[in-house]
Order: C-alpha cells, then structure tokens, then sequence
C-alpha cells in the first residue's frame, strides 16, 4: 500500500518563516484530470524562507496512456525521451520523500491535487486542503492592489514580478519558478495579516 506523506507537525499553527515547504509541479499526458498520466514532476524545498535547489527532486515517469501530440507540443517530452523512464509505481517513493513532514505549494492547485490523489490515495478534494495554490495567492495581492484583472500565467507573474523563467512547462523549473514567486508574494501577503501555514492555506482556496 502506498504511504501518504506525513503532514508537518502542528499543521498549520506558527509562523511560515519557520514552516518546511515543497513546491509541486506535474508535468502530464493532458489536462483530463481522470484519464491522463503523470510524465514528470519537480519539488523544490523551502526551510526557513530559502529556497534549497540543490536539494530538489526531479523525474521522469512512463506513462501508461500514449502522450498526445498537444501536451508534447507544451512540455517537450517526446515518447522516446521517456522510453527509459520509470513508471510512477517505482518512483512514487521519491515523490512521497519529497513532500514528507512539508506543506506543499503549488500554481493552479486544482491540478497538482488531482494527480496526487492518482498518485497516493485519496480524493482530489482532501488534497486540495492540503495545499497552498500560489496562483490564488497572486490574485490576491495582484487584484487587491490595483483592480485589474492581468495575465495570470506562471510566466506572466513572474515577469510583472521580476522573477526570472529560464524553461516554463518543465517541471522542476516550474516548480522553482512557483517556489520564487511565493517567497516575493510573502510581504505583501504579511501586511494582509496572512502570516501562517494555516492562513496561507485558507487564503490559497479564495
């Protein structure tokens, strides 16, 4: 039976700056939460409000579907890059040590929930509350300061946001890409009084 990771301890409570983080990217067959497959994902950790890059996870993964011409078109994978991958059965386990005692954050939430939920168990639904969507967070900060509605992509938010993209849509770059953009977003998030795993949870489901 595949283990669930282990939420932090005294989940929720406490300051963030002395919270453990993992920030998520999947990189998939497609976008049909039920009938497509996991082909990469990355994490990159955050202790104490830094990002440890050099201890990031990241993988390759075997699909059991055959990828779809649109989703090779956003992430680069190719069927014969992933011919000596793994299946997510033999790395799950990197995926669980990963996120362990962590809470986990995420760009567009939904998404990651969903794919753990294949991964490990449970409904997409519980999943969903275990995890810090960064994308609401930035609606949040973004539209609160000055109205508008704006570019809400990953890319787009880091730019307006000086954090630098180098490969979007490859997983671990993607999740450092998120990892960044929280850590900016925090100050803002601060001043609004949201200073805590708990309310950065409650503010990251809107």
């Amino acid at each position: 039976m595949i283990r669930l990771p282990e939420r932090p301890r005294g989940f929720g409570g406490g300051s963030w700056r002395q919270a453990a983080f993992a920030s998520l990217d999947f990189e998939t067959t497609g976008l049909d939460l039920q009938g497509d497959d996991i082909i990469s994902f990355g994490v990159v950790p955050i202790e104490r409000g830094r990002i440890l890059p050099g201890r990031s996870t990241y993988r390759e993964v075997r699909p059991d579907r055959p990828l779809k011409p649109a989703s090779i078109g956003v992430h680069g994978l190719r069927p014969v890059d992933l011919a000596a991958a793994l299946p997510l059965g033999a790395v799950v386990d990197a995926l669980h040590d990963a996120l362990e005692g962590r809470y986990v954050l995420a760009w567009a939430a939904e998404i990651e929930a969903a794919f753990l939920a294949r991964a490990f168990g449970r409904r997409p639904t519980w999943w969903r509350r275990q995890i810090v969507d960064v994308l609401r967070l930035a609606l949040l900060v973004e539209e609160t300061v000055d109205g508008r509605h704006q570019d809400f992509s990953l890319s787009a938010v880091a730019d307006r946001l000086g954090v630098p993209v180098e490969h979007p849509h490859h997983a671990l770059d993607d999740a450092l890409t998120t990892a960044e953009v929280f850590l900016v977003l925090l100050p803002d998030l601060e001043r609004r009084g949201i200073k805590t795993p708990r309310r950065l949870l409650r503010a990251g489901r809107g």
